[in-house]
């Protein structure tokens, strides 16, 4: 009989809800997952296949090796378009056009660098990506006028798309969204033939104005809300649950966990789970976390450790060793466990580990 572990199940069926539920709030512009950091956390292989069957042809990942990983597992069966938001840093290109990958170009270093490496090598695709104000990677607006101006630089590329990312999309109402669409739509006026792209999972929210040629969903396709709260056009994708391997009584007065955080102010029933933050439960939801368990809200006493977790399972009869709790899924949702530890939905799912049982339901792509 396997030793009790905590189990990961990835609901690809509701993957697929939540790909069609963005795909309609697009409209006409292609929708193109992000899949970067292993699918969010989830497997970046089963995630882009079954995606890929719900007609997906253009995927996002941020580095170059998870491009050519993203590569092998959908085969040459699915010739997908796989774009590199890390562009062709120093030394890369030559494995980009190997693996088929797209840099998305981030400087003026990098656009004089691929290009060189394409007139010598035969014409390749890239995206130029555009700073609109979030001042991370990207071009600035007046080295974009250059390149526009001065087109023998771009020779030996074939530009498949321009785009910039939204820094406040998750907060609606942010004067920076409004600002970023009206710099996006001056410069895409210098590149007219080029497609276009600004919007992630909340600019697909804002409206028609940030949709462009294509939108690029990540934590939306995986169950998070647009607005670091959960939606209701969107499926909970990841289930993480954990097994109780014991049920004891503590007395009042005494502690639980590490560092004696959680004194009991009465009698207790808890339950010791087979998870900790080596599972990817947050250290810090510890105090304001919760778990569902019976039909009920648990909530988390004392310090999440490494391996073991304590809930309070007082006055419930069907707590016993064995019996799954539920720490992530469609009760505890990404969006609350991000509040409770303090952090974004996006952490939560990318720092699940890779102990735990991995289940994925639903049809396969």
């Amino acid at each position: 009989m396997p030793a009790p572990r905590a189990r990961l199940t990835v609901d690809l069926d509701a993957l697929a809800a939540n790909h069609a539920a963005l795909k309609a709030l697009a409209g006409s512009a292609e929708v193109a997952p992000v899949v970067k950091a292993d699918g969010y956390g989830l497997g970046a292989g089963p995630i882009a296949r079954r995606l890929w069957a719900e007609g997906a042809r253009t995927f996002f990942v941020a580095r170059l090796e998870e491009g050519e990983a993203l590569r092998a597992e959908l085969g040459p069966e699915r010739p997908a378009r796989i774009l590199v938001l890390d562009g062709a840093t120093a030394g890369a290109a030559p494995r980009l056009a190997h693996a088929r990958l797209e840099p998305v170009l981030n400087s003026p270093a990098q656009v004089e660098a691929f290009a060189a490496y394409a007139r010598a090598n035969g014409p390749l695709p890239c995206a130029l990506h555009l700073d609109t104000g979030m001042h991370r990677l990207g071009l600035t607006a007046d080295e974009l006028d250059v390149l526009a101006s001065a087109p023998d630089r771009l020779q030996g590329l074939t530009i498949a798309l321009l785009m910039s990312h939204l820094a406040c999309a998750d907060q609606e109402e942010h004067r920076l969204n409004a600002q970023q669409a009206g710099r996006f739509k001056t410069a895409r006026a210098l590149m007219p033939d080029v497609s276009g792209s600004l919007a992630n999972t909340g600019g697909v929210f804002l409206g028609p104005a940030f949709h462009h040629d294509l939108v690029r969903p990540g934590i939306g396709l995986y169950g998070g809300g647009p607005f670091a709260r959960s939606h209701p056009q969107l499926r909970p994708v990841a289930t993480l649950a954990a097994p109780i391997l014991q049920v004891r009584a503590v007395a009042a007065g005494e502690t639980i966990g590490y560092g004696a955080t959680f004194t009991a102010e009465r009698a207790y029933r808890v339950a010791v789970l087979a998870a900790g933050y080596a599972d990817g439960v947050l250290r810090s939801s510890a105090g304001r976390g919760r778990a569902w368990f019976a039909g009920d809200f648990r909530r988390i006493l004392g310090r999440i450790s490494m391996d073991l977790m304590v809930v309070d399972v007082t006055g419930c009869e069907a707590a016993g060793p064995g019996a799954m709790v539920e720490l992530l899924g469609p009760h505890v949702t990404v969006d609350e466990a991000a509040e409770a530890a303090g952090t974004a939905a996006y952490e939560v799912l990318t720092r699940l580990g890779p102990r735990a049982e991995r289940v994925y339901s639903g049809a396969q792509g």
